[in-house]
């Protein structure tokens, strides 16, 4: 038994307790909506965000969200999106998506010129992505977002940013006052071959 395969064990007692929900939620593709969407899940522990612009005008994002109340809280949660307005497909209990689906999603885009690509390191506790997006210009828009927590203290998160040319130092501010660790992936081979 090694760590992937034990983190995958773990990952599965998690749905079969029903102590995380997966869900899919269609967002409008425009700036702020990922915002709106983090608002709308309030202060609930978010395990994992997936998402990767695809052009037109809606999104796919996946969502893991930690559950406390097993399928009462994941029927209720569904419930709130959908009153927001957002379509939501639960996908809890679909073995593609699991097993699959879930580390596919996105894939190259084009027309992302400006795409600044980081791989952050986010501290674990309520309020961290919320920081992450409210500190960011609403001019700025989110092209890619990987995020899965592993129950360590940090979450390591895989973003990328359209950033005009005229904001680049507006965006080391931003980076600046953020204050979570990170690295520069734009120039990474694996973005450039599998990502761009």
């Amino acid at each position: 038994m090694n760590f992937h395969r034990l983190r995958h064990v773990s990952e599965r007692a998690e749905l079969g307790e029903e102590r995380e929900a997966i869900f899919a939620v269609t967002i409008p593709e425009q700036n702020g909506s990922f915002r709106k969407l983090c608002s709308a899940l309030g202060d609930r522990s978010v395990t994992e965000f997936n998402y990767r612009y695809a052009g037109g005008p809606e999104a796919h994002v996946f969502v893991g969200i930690q559950l406390r109340a097993g399928r009462v809280e994941r029927d209720v949660i569904a419930k709130e999106l959908r009153d927001a307005g957002y379509p939501v497909l639960d996908l809890t209990g679909n073995d593609l998506a699991l097993i699959h689906a879930r580390y596919m999603v996105g894939g190259r885009a084009s027309g992302l010129e400006r795409e600044r690509l980081l791989r952050f390191d986010f501290p674990e506790r309520p309020g961290a992505l919320r920081r992450f997006l409210e500190l960011m210009s609403p001019d700025w828009a989110i092209t890619l977002f990987h995020y899965r927590n592993h129950g360590a203290a940090l979450g390591r998160v895989l973003a990328g940013i359209a950033v005009p040319e005229a904001d680049y130092e507006a965006f080391e501010q931003y980076l600046e006052d953020l204050a979570y660790p990170y690295v520069a992936e734009t120039d990474n081979e694996a973005y450039r071959t599998f990502l761009r």
